[in-house]
């Protein structure tokens, strides 16, 4: 079996490959459907399928995690993405890819929560900001480039779906060289933790950590809204696809940048004063959006500078979830994790969609400032006492 490192490098590599489906599913599903005539309103609801999925799984992972440790729950995940996946290429219709993507959802959450538990749970404090932004850098990294797959289509439909399915399997194998392992039980450690049940441990880990979970949240609002909506409302500025799939992977790509030094900072001066930042910063760029959305060049310069400042939104709320919780809670706080990145993935698409096509003389990106301003000042006015001790 391999070494530990060797382990958290495959952990890595099949987050990456997660977000690599994600981020083709996402804008090229959009511009499918699209062409197809569909509203932009349903076309976001569409896209919410996925998120569907994740929440539905939500509250059945804690039990298996425990009871047959994280090798199992992670190759059960992988195997039911890249089985579905390929499935696309079977049968075009509408509500039969809205199933998939659902079943996409659900395998991701066995993915992530397999993964992000096991990252967490075995990570030091003093450098679980960096492991966990490579984390997300890895995520980021497939996230940006599985858009560039939306213009094989014009090839054929099925070939990106093919591919993607193809390399989720490959990398999946490599689950098979690793060791199995267990996650802390209660009774190991932490006095704090009062329940045994998993509704009484979703219901601690909100007590003392739900303002790190607006982070994920809000990540989550975002990327599905940039990479579902985005696509609609920039044919309808008259953007083609291909310069549409240049830009929206310039915003995962920023996020590759930053990831690792965001990490590391947030280990330095902390994770709120790093998502003030972020968040600030975020509201002011996504204003230029606005401002230049006609222009390819000043899309790509705002995507991109957007993305290294909220694009590590999600690895910064994992690892500030995770100074606030006992490592017995872990499990729990990365099931919720998903969970709040479900609901904002399911609202940025349903309120994007919406708002494109009842605010049709208004920016989009109008929208995304809005909702970061809210964000930032919930952040700036609250602050979360924890039970962790480091």
């Amino acid at each position: 079996m391999v070494s530990v490192r060797t382990r958290f490098g495959i952990l890595v590599a099949i987050v990456g490959i997660s977000g690599f489906s994600q981020g083709m599913l996402l804008p090229l599903i959009a511009i499918l459907l699209e062409q197809q005539g569909v509203s932009s309103a349903v076309n976001g609801f569409h896209a919410t399928a996925l998120y569907i999925g994740i929440l539905l799984i939500s509250p059945f992972l804690e039990p298996p995690l425990r009871k047959f440790g994280y090798k199992p729950v992670i190759l059960f995940g992988g195997a039911l993405v890249f089985s579905s996946l390929f499935f696309f290429t079977i049968w075009d219709a509408i509500w039969f890819w809205f199933i998939l993507r659902l079943l996409i959802g659900v395998g991701d959450n066995i993915l992530h929560f397999g993964t992000q538990t096991w990252i967490t749970t075995t990570t030091p404090s003093y450098k679980r900001g960096r492991s966990i932004a490579i984390y997300g850098l890895a995520f980021g990294l497939g996230f940006a480039v599985g858009p560039l797959m939306t213009p094989l289509i014009e090839y054929s439909p099925s070939l990106p779906f093919i591919m993607s399915s193809v390399l989720c399997l490959i990398v999946w194998s490599l689950m098979f060289l690793v060791r199995n392992d267990f996650p802390v039980q209660e009774n190991e450690e932490d006095i704090h933790v009062t329940s045994t049940s998993s509704a009484g441990r979703f219901i601690e880990v909100f007590k003392y950590a739900w303002i790190a979970l607006l982070a994920p949240f809000t990540y989550g609002f975002l990327e599905t809204l940039l990479h579902s909506n985005f696509p609609v409302y920039a044919m309808r500025l008259g953007h083609e696809v291909a310069v549409i799939s240049f830009i929206i992977p310039c915003f995962a790509a920023g996020s590759i940048i930053s990831q690792i030094p965001l990490g590391m900072l947030s280990d330095q001066i902390g994770r709120r004063k790093v998502l003030l930042f972020v968040l600030s910063g975020g509201a002011v760029v996504f204003t230029l959006s606005a401002w230049v959305e006609s222009s390819v060049l000043g899309l790509v310069l705002t995507f991109s500078i957007a993305g290294m400042l909220v694009g590590s939104l999600y690895s910064l709320g994992i690892a500030y979830m995770t100074d606030m919780l006992p490592r017995s809670l872990l499990p729990a706080g990365n099931i919720l994790c998903g969970v709040m990145f479900s609901l904002g993935s399911i609202a940025g698409p349903l309120f994007g969609g919406a708002y494109i096509d009842l605010f049709a003389g208004y920016s989009l990106f109008y929208l995304v400032v809005v909702f970061l301003l809210i964000m930032l000042a919930i952040l700036f006015t609250k602050k979360q006492s924890s039970p962790a001790s480091s």
